[in-house]
C-alpha cells in the first residue's frame, strides 16, 4: 500500500471510530431501567430536590429543580421551557442556588430550571474505564435518565437551553455538540471546552484529586478518537443552529477579585514547561480556560455557528460566573421563547 493510500485509510478509520463514539440523539429517549425517583422534598419556596436511583452512576444522585409559577398545579400535559444549569468539577447540585441565587431571579418564574449533580470531576462523560465502561456514566445519567424522567413526570418541555461554569461549561457545549438540536442555546463560563488543547491539565487536575485520569477518556494519543468525540472544538459543525456564548478571564486579578486575592492552589503538572504562565497570572486554570474558549470561538465562527464572546481580566471564581449568567440570561431565555 502506498503512503498516500495508507494515510487515507488511517484518516477514514479515525473518522469511523469517532462517529461510532458520538452518542445517538437523545430527544425521545426512554429513561434507563433503575432511573427512578426515590425521594422528593421541597427545599424552598420554589425549589424541589429529587433523589434519583441511577443505574448509570451506580448509586443515588440528586437533582435540584427551580420550579415555575403554576408548576404545583400542573396537569398531565403542561410543559415549561427548561434551562439546564451545569456545575463545575465538584458536582454540587446546590451550587446554582447557593452561589448565584438563581431562585431570586424574577425572569426565571416561567422557566423550569434543572440543576443536576455530577460525580467529582466527572467531566460530563460516560467514562471509558480502560475499555470496560460502566459507572460513572455521567452523560447517560443526565441525558438518558434525568432528561426523559423530567419530561415524563415533572413538566419539562422540549424547548431547552443550557449553561455551565468551569467543567459545567464543557458539559453544556459537549452535550449540545454530541446531540445536535438538544439545546437551542448554550453558554460556557470559564469552560474546559477544548480539552485536547491541554490534555496535561486534565491529567494534572484528576491526579491532584486522587483520580485515575486514564479512566476518563484514556490516553490522549492512543485513545485520541475518544477525546475528539467529546471535545467541542472537533464537533464545531454540529453546533450549527445552536446559539453559543463563551466567556473567560485571563487569570489575572480583575475587578471582581478583592484586594490581596491569593493565587490558586498549586496543582503539579498544570503548567506546561514549554509555555509557562506570565508572572502576574494568579489563576492558571482560568488562563487555560480562556485560551480554550478563544480557540473554540474561532473554530465556531469558521464553521458558521452563531457565537458571541466576553473575555476579560479575572480569575476562576464564582463572582465572574454570576456576572456572566446575568449577562447571558436574556439570550438564553430568548432562545427558549420566554
Amino acid at each position: 500500500m502506498s503512503d498516500r493510500w495508507r494515510t487515507l485509510a488511517l484518516v477514514l478509520l479515525a473518522l469511523v471510530s469517532t462517529a461510532g463514539l458520538l452518542a445517538p440523539a437523545v430527544p425521545g429517549a426512554h429513561a434507563r431501567e433503575g432511573a427512578r425517583v426515590v425521594d422528593e422534598r421541597r427545599t424552598g419556596d420554589r425549589t424541589v430536590d429529587l433523589t434519583v436511583r441511577s443505574s448509570a452512576l451506580g448509586r443515588d444522585a440528586r437533582i435540584r429543580l427551580l420550579t415555575p409559577d403554576g408548576w404545583e398545579r400542573r396537569g398531565r400535559h403542561d410543559r415549561w421551557p427548561v434551562l439546564y444549569l451545569f456545575v463545575g468539577g465538584d458536582g454540587d447540585h446546590e451550587t446554582w442556588t447557593r452561589e448565584y441565587e438563581v431562585h431570586r431571579k424574577a425572569e426565571l418564574r416561567d422557566t423550569l430550571v434543572v440543576m443536576p449533580e455530577m460525580p467529582l470531576y466527572g467531566f460530563y462523560s460516560d467514562w471509558w474505564n480502560h475499555g470496560d465502561g460502566g459507572p460513572p456514566a455521567v452523560e447517560s445519567f443526565h441525558l438518558r435518565e434525568v432528561l426523559p424522567l423530567l419530561e415524563r413526570d415533572y413538566g419539562a418541555g422540549t424547548r431547552r437551553a443550557a449553561a455551565g461554569e468551569s467543567q459545567g461549561g464543557f458539559g453544556a457545549l459537549s452535550y449540545a455538540a454530541r446531540h445536535p438540536g438538544l439545546f437551542r442555546a448554550v453558554a460556557g463560563y470559564s469552560g474546559f471546552v477544548h480539552p485536547l488543547q491541554h490534555p496535561h491539565a486534565v491529567r494534572a487536575g484528576m491526579t491532584y484529586l486522587g483520580l485515575d485520569w486514564l479512566s476518563l477518556w484514556g490516553d490522549p494519543v492512543a485513545q485520541r478518537a475518544i477525546w475528539r468525540a467529546h471535545d467541542p472544538y472537533y464537533l464545531a459543525e454540529r453546533l450549527r443552529g445552536t446559539r453559543v456564548h463563551l466567556a473567560g478571564g485571563d487569570g489575572r486579578a480583575g475587578a471582581l477579585d478583592p484586594p490581596g486575592t491569593e493565587p490558586d492552589p498549586h496543582i503539579p503538572g498544570l503548567e506546561d514547561p514549554d509555555d509557562p504562565f506570565p508572572d502576574d497570572v494568579i489563576s492558571p486554570t482560568e488562563a487555560l480556560m480562556e485560551q480554550e474558549s478563544r480557540a473554540l470561538a474561532t473554530r465556531l465562527e469558521r464553521a458558521g455557528v452563531q457565537v458571541s464572546t466576553h473575555f476579560y481580566t479575572g480569575t476562576h471564581s464564582p463572582p465572574y460566573w454570576w456576572r456572566e449568567l446575568d449577562r447571558t440570561l436574556p439570550m438564553l431565555l430568548r432562545a427558549l421563547g420566554s
